[in-house]
């Protein structure tokens, strides 16, 4: 779905506070009963404003009535969510205004954002049950009868986790996105202005991004991860140009002007930029060796299936990479998220669904097909980037990459008079 922030700048703060309260109640409930949203919102104008604001929040789409419900009551939809999130980033000053949809992705939308300053921002959407878990509910017990409040609820640990993995692997001078803040089932970031290594055709130095990337791999076992996805759509790349220094320079006299100077060369180097994390696992894992085995396999195909590139030594083996757990005192990234709040229970019911889509797709990237053959995943982003131009016209989408586009995208004021919010709700 896409975001519309039009409705955004007509409701009253009477109807933030009924629609938290819808929030609120479907933590127990799929469809939240009226009493309990009137109890909840504990509006002055008594039932009658709330039923005021249930209709304005119905009419926008924010929530749903279902027709087949035994009681009167609404259950949370997306836009809700989403209007939520951008409600709690706008009264902490961190969105201003809101753009173009940049991306798409299976199971998330990329969004362009700016803060008040014009500084633009990207704005990760997670939408689990949208693609690939279509078929998930009837073939898993673990989500029981809650079928829309699970996908949230699901969302919502995505995001958690994600950023939770952003702000240690930042910290620890891994090269991802900078995470500023979180909320729901949104994580907000810094825009980073690269390409999914997908689109790149070809690069200067196959080898050294061939070697850097393994050599991330291991650098992530060091600290206790795996990273469980990690292919051309989750690598971004990231282009700069840099003076080359010629080699006549280096211990000689540079020549006069009168001599003639040498134009200065310029050469492209290009740096690999990691994202996507909610699919992460530790090193203890109990399927860790398979989630590393196929990470160096999905390094290894595409490069000998785009750059033609095979690399002469085998490896890196999962076992070679256990021993380098936490070794020359690196910092144990997989304790250090759980520490910071994400349970056991969360980080259980995230992984069932992730391997409910990863069964749900199979394998990604086939296995030594030829070069104009394309991957499921491909054709997959295919369809949805199809299915986006339709939507709107906001160029190229690719996958789950923040990148910047060529054209500042035409973006819609939120206004933070409307969006204040009291000490109250």
């Amino acid at each position: 779905m896409k975001l519309d922030t039009k409705a955004m700048r007509h409701l009253a703060a009477e109807d933030w506070r009924v629609l938290t309260a819808v929030e609120i109640g479907s933590k127990n409930h799929e469809v939240i009963p009226t009493p309990l949203i009137e109890s909840i919102a504990k509006l002055r104008g008594g039932a009658n404003r709330v039923h005021k604001s249930i209709s304005a929040l119905a009419k926008a789409g924010l929530i749903a009535r279902l027709k087949d419900a035994r009681y009167d009551g609404y259950r949370l939809t997306y836009g809700g969510l989403d209007y939520l999130a951008l409600h709690a980033y706008a009264s902490r000053r961190e969105v201003y205004s809101v753009g173009h949809r940049i991306g798409v992705g299976k199971e998330s939308d990329i969004v362009a954002v700016a803060d008040e300053q014009g500084v633009q921002r990207v704005l990760k959407i997670h939408r689990l049950g949208r693609i690939s878990f279509r078929t998930v509910k009837s073939n898993r017990d673990y989500l029981r009868k809650r079928q829309g409040g699970s996908w949230m609820y699901l969302s919502r640990l995505a995001a958690e986790k994600e950023y939770a993995f952003m702000r240690a692997l930042r910290d620890e001078g891994f090269p991802v996105p900078e995470p500023i803040a979180q909320s729901r089932h949104t994580v907000l970031m810094h825009l980073v202005d690269a390409f999914p290594l997908r689109q790149i055709s070809s690069v200067p130095d196959p080898a050294g991004l061939y070697a850097e990337l393994l050599s991330m791999i291991l650098r992530l076992a060091q600290h206790g991860l795996i990273h469980g996805d990690f292919n051309e759509f989750n690598i971004l790349i990231k282009e700069e140009r840099k003076k080359k220094v010629p080699s006549s320079e280096k211990g000689k006299e540079v020549e006069t002007a009168e001599e003639g100077e040498e134009e200065e060369e310029e050469m492209l180097v290009v740096t690999p930029i990691l994202i996507d994390f909610p699919q992460m696992v530790s090193m203890d894992h109990q399927n860790a060796e398979m989630y590393f085995d196929r990470d160096v396999n999905c390094v290894k195909r595409f490069f000998e299936r785009r750059f033609h590139f095979v690399g002469t030594q085998p490896g890196p083996f999962f076992k070679d990479a256990k021993k380098l757990v936490g070794k020359d005192g690196a910092k144990r990234l997989d304790a250090a998220v759980e520490a910071s709040g994400f349970s056991k229970k969360a980080l259980k019911d995230l992984e069932a669904a992730i391997r409910a889509q990863q069964e749900e797709r199979g394998e990604q990237a086939g296995s030594g097909e030829e070069d104009d053959e394309e991957s499921p995943d491909e054709d997959e982003e295919e369809d949805e980037d199809d299915e986006d131009e339709d939507g709107d016209d906001s160029g190229d989408d690719g996958t789950d990459g923040e990148r910047k586009r060529g054209s500042r995208a035409d973006k819609t004021e939120i206004s933070m008079k409307t969006l204040s919010i009291s000490d109250e709700t």
